[in-house]
């Protein structure tokens, strides 16, 4: 009769087989969620990941938690008062989505807004350029144990956002652009305080680069991590820094120039591997180039309105409405009509800080948007996950997520 510690060990009698008892343990793959609740994940996406002991065998990027019917929404109101819809796609660079929208509006309507306004346009979107890749490298940095390089980004974003306040009046959404123009001018001595404010920013960045870009753990979390091919990525609509991080230099402000971004003298940086540490460097040298936009503006700026001078487009002064018939029909109108765009379809993009920030737009020739579609940068990214972190360490997926960069608003729409 078999020893019953024999069978309790092993699993088997004495006479079991030699290979049979150095035999590896049946197992099986295990399902886990991160997200959406995970503070890794960013917010409202969830990863269904189907794991081999610690490798991702596969990745299924979830969304639908965040929806808020954004075209909807905005198909219901005014073409002015879509921007608070905007401003809530990536809420961490709010102007660019206000700009983007506006020139789509404005290149269907057949508007040319006036030149200053076209420069401020430029100096908003640079400075929000600046604040969103602040807070995505500070998050790379952060997730991967680098406390000191999240504060110094964390820092120069709030100097950024206090600029972006005194600009707009609003820390974060900024409902700051109008169809023809813009809401207010500059504020009184806002040029010299957004100057150091870039001298503080260069500062600080230059530190994040001492700290991270040379050092050891740090390089060997990103490189060779996370990549995806130039075929690939263009095969999934990647554009922006994901984009470039793999050898293709394309930027709309230098395909397809708008505003007064012909008129700037910057370079677009490209990667060679398309993995975790070139989309790091992409932001890194981006926001060198944003800043000398941004002081090339705030040299070149000229004087002049800063909306069109058209009231069935741009309110009137108040002078006007308080005073005459003219001016209170016209306030009227436009509140309660909105600006009357022909009708007719267009696609219009600009280089938001993800990427390619494309607007389908259809109007029926009334004050309200007949059809609003946002080709959001971030969703196409998002897409390309799976091939990126397949095959990898689980805890490669954090700093992976981190540079592409999700915001969940402008991926759920």
């Amino acid at each position: 009769m078999a020893d019953p510690m024999d069978m309790a060990v092993g699993g088997a009698g004495p006479d079991a087989e030699e290979g049979e008892l150095e035999a590896h343990l049946h197992t099986k793959r295990m399902l886990i969620n991160m997200g959406p609740s995970h503070p890794a994940m960013h917010g409202t996406v969830r990863t269904r990941i189907e794991l081999e002991g610690e490798t991702i065998v596969r990745a299924i990027p979830e969304i639908g938690f965040l929806h808020r019917g954004f075209q909807k929404s905005c198909e219901n109101v005014t073409w002015n008062q879509c921007l608070p819809y905007t401003d809530r796609l990536n809420y961490v660079s709010a102007l660019m989505n206000n700009f983007g929208f506006l020139n789509a509006v404005e290149r269907l309507a057949g508007i040319t807004i006036p030149e200053r306004a076209q420069y401020i346009r430029v100096i908003g979107a640079e400075l929000h350029r600046i604040h969103d890749h602040l807070t995505c490298v500070g998050s790379i940095g952060l997730e991967l144990g680098g406390f000191a390089p999240f504060l110094y980004a964390i820092e120069g974003r709030e100097l950024v956002m206090d600029r972006v306040t005194e600009l707009t009046g609003a820390r974060l959404t900024t409902s700051f652009g109008r169809v023809g123009g813009l809401n207010r001018d500059l504020p009184e001595g806002w040029t010299a305080r957004v100057l150091k404010t870039l001298d503080k920013c260069h500062e600080l960045i230059g530190e994040i680069d001492t700290l991270l870009t040379a050092n050891r753990i740090f390089v060997d979390r990103m490189q060779g991590v996370g990549i995806i091919t130039s075929d690939d990525a263009q095969d999934f609509g990647f554009t922006g820094p994901c984009l470039r991080a793999t050898g293709v230099p394309y930027d709309v402000r230098k395909a397809y120039p708008y505003w007064v971004y012909d008129r700037m003298d910057f370079d677009v940086p490209v990667g060679v591997n398309g993995d975790n540490f070139d989309r790091y460097l992409m932001r890194l040298e981006e926001l060198k180039h944003s800043e000398s936009i941004v002081r090339q503006a705030l040299k070149d700026i000229p004087t002049g309105p800063i909306i069109v001078d058209d009231w069935r487009i741009a309110l009137p002064p108040k002078p006007e409405v308080y005073g005459t018939i003219e001016g209170v029909i016209a306030h009227f109108k436009l509140v309660m009509e909105g600006v009357p765009v022909p009708a007719g379809e267009v696609y219009d993009c600009t280089e938001a800080a993800n990427g390619e920030l494309g607007w389908y737009l259809v109007s029926d020739g009334s004050g309200r948007p007949y059809k609003v579609h946002v080709r959001a940068p971030g969703f196409a990214i998002l897409s390309g996950l799976p091939r990126m972190i397949e095959g990898r360490m689980l805890a490669d997926l954090i700093p992976t997520f981190d540079t592409i960069n999700m915001i969940g608003g402008e991926v759920e729409q």
